[in-house]
């Protein structure tokens, strides 16, 4: 299991990606979530979902369809 970068994002939004990518069985882990000063600080501190590098192809379809992948 290798752990690729899947996106980063403010502390709430990484919480909800794992919940969404757990509803596909697909395994996601957040890493900085407890680096972050406060909630929200995404320009400060941005905070990583983690997927293994084989789920890294479907766990970006399921948050492109549901636009939360930013360019």
């Amino acid at each position: 299991m290798a752990l690729v970068e899947l996106g980063r994002f403010n502390r709430q939004e990484a919480f909800i990606v794992q919940g969404r990518l757990e509803d596909d069985d697909i395994p996601s882990f957040v890493f900085d979530a407890g680096a972050s000063i406060a909630d929200g600080s995404y320009l400060l501190i941005p905070v990583r979902v983690m997927v293994d590098d084989e789920d890294l192809a479907a766990a970006r379809t399921i948050l492109d369809a549901a636009g939360a992948l930013k360019p």
